[in-house]
């Protein structure tokens, strides 16, 4: 899919609720993804875990984000009001990022909400800021192997 025809996809954007038939496509959507936007896992699971992951449901809500009928990415809101988002595609604008993130804050009601990212997506970062969320935390971790607790 192109720039210039995901630019005139706004309107045709909607959330589907995620099922076991999405297991493959989540699956290729986290294959897929940018080291620079990763911040949830360490290393890629096995098909098996993943779909027991996803069967698990352990988002408050998960939803497919189709244009038409083609799966273009995945939006979750946890159930301490974070959101992830992931498009299969890298060249979606911001227009269309606003108006996915616009419809799952409208689906789910809450009294605020928090993206968690990695520092290095300095896009997403930059679209977070002109979207009107502030930066609240700066998370460190410190791995189980070499805690000195």
């Amino acid at each position: 899919m192109d720039k210039n025809h995901l630019l005139g996809m706004n309107s045709s954007i909607k959330l589907n609720q995620v099922t076991k038939n999405d297991t493959l496509f989540l699956y290729d959507l986290l294959k897929n993804k940018d080291p620079n936007a990763n911040i949830s896992h360490k290393k890629m699971p096995s098909y098996d875990e993943h779909v027991k992951f996803v069967m698990s449901k352990p988002y408050s809500k998960w939803y497919i984000i189709y244009h038409a009928t083609e799966k273009i990415g995945s939006i979750y809101i946890t159930k301490q009001d974070e959101i992830g988002i992931h498009f299969k595609e890298q060249n979606l604008t911001n227009k269309i990022r606003s108006k996915v993130l616009k419809m799952i804050i409208r689906k789910n009601p809450r009294n605020r909400y928090m993206i968690n990212i990695n520092p290095r997506n300095t896009s997403l970062r930059n679209f977070l800021k002109n979207e009107g969320f502030k930066l609240i935390q700066h998370t460190y971790e410190i791995p189980k192997k070499i805690s000195r607790v």
